[in-house]
């Protein structure tokens, strides 16, 4: 089973102000060990990541009382029509969310939201599998994540969902799109720096939808974009400035510590502490914050995929470290109460 515990575990810190409550928004649950096809294999981080998993990722220090788990095309249906298959992850991830919901496994609450994947390329039509989503889910379906990361250099890892260039503006895509306000599902807005603009356009056509933009927008740091970093930061910025007009749109901070981001910390002799994971990476995180307001970001752990950088211990003191200015109000927000709100969490006990 491949795993990095052994290198992670050479960088330990003792936890930062362990006693404020956090809601996880974004974590994935699989076991690849017997699906040799899943894109996700391609980290070689964790090829198994259940609860037992994620249970001694948040229960390392940090005071972890939810979590929300983001599709990963993970045990999906081997039989039935090709555009249910992906419900097969709703009914997967809800028996986990019942099992730790049951109070048996400690106190945090796995998964209390759930989003999976439906493609929206399906049209009108794709609202028979948000339904079925909706079913699966036993009151914890909350959206939906069709990934639109695309990149024309061979070097850029594209989605795992395949998506053309364009997608989001197409009339098609858009007609699935549709479907999801009327169901007040949400959609995870997860592209590469590079289409931040586009992202922009489908929330403006859409004011009624939530879109949760994952990952900073995903500033690429490989392949063409090696060494571009400061080059690239005045229109990233000017970018995240527009989209944050858009009032429908939250922002997701994290996931900047995967290899397509062009760190390397994976390289190191040991793993980054958390003052340099934020001294590095802080003016993403600072200027999400100014331009979206504490309300509208949501710290998120993105794991086991970041954990090929640090521990689940080192990455939540990186962020309390990067909010340390930070009123308690505005903290409360950014580790808890957005994520709850966006995620219609309201009932972790």
């Amino acid at each position: 089973m491949a795993s990095n515990d052994d290198w992670l575990a050479l960088t330990t810190e003792e936890t930062l102000e362990p006693d404020l409550p956090i809601c996880d928004p974004h974590h994935h649950l699989w076991d690849t060990g017997y699906e040799p096809g899943v894109a996700f294999r391609a980290e070689q981080v964790a090829n198994r990541y259940l609860l037992d998993e994620i249970l001694a990722d948040t229960s390392s220090g940090h005071n972890v009382v939810s979590t929300v788990f983001i599709e990963c095309a993970s045990m999906y249906k081997s039989t039935g029509p090709e555009a249910m298959r992906p419900v097969g992850e709703t009914e997967f991830v809800n028996g986990i969310a019942a099992m730790s919901a049951s109070g048996q496994y400690g106190p945090t609450r796995v998964a209390a939201g759930i989003v999976s994947f439906a493609d929206l390329n399906l049209g009108a039509a794709a609202g028979d599998v948000l339904d079925a989503h909706i079913t699966a889910g036993g009151g914890r379906f909350r959206g939906i994540r069709h990934a639109g990361g695309w990149d024309a250099s061979p070097e850029v890892r594209n989605s795992h969902t395949h998506p053309e260039p364009g997608m989001f503006a197409d009339s098609t895509f858009r007609a699935g799109f549709a479907e999801l306000a009327p169901r007040n599902l949400s959609f995870e807005g997860w592209c590469y720096h590079t289409q931040i603009g586009n992202l922009t356009e489908l929330a403006r056509a859409f004011p009624d939808t939530t879109i949760i933009l994952n990952h900073f927008g995903g500033p690429l740091g490989i392949g063409p974009y090696e060494g571009t970093r400061e080059k690239n930061l005045p229109q990233w910025r000017s970018d995240i400035d527009e989209l944050a007009k858009c009032p429908n749109v939250v922002a997701k901070l994290g996931g900047i510590n995967m290899k397509v981001n062009g760190f390397n910390w994976h390289k190191g002799a040991k793993p980054p502490s958390s003052e340099e994971l934020a001294a590095a990476t802080r003016v993403y995180y600072d200027h999400c914050i100014d331009s979206f307001g504490a309300d509208r970001c949501l710290f998120e752990s993105n794991f086991p995929v970041d954990k090929v950088t640090c521990s689940y211990n080192v990455l939540w003191n990186t962020f309390k470290r990067i909010a340390a200015g930070c009123s308690a109000s505005e903290k409360a927000s950014l580790f808890h109460d957005t994520a709850a709100r966006v995620y219609r969490i309201d009932n972790e006990a």
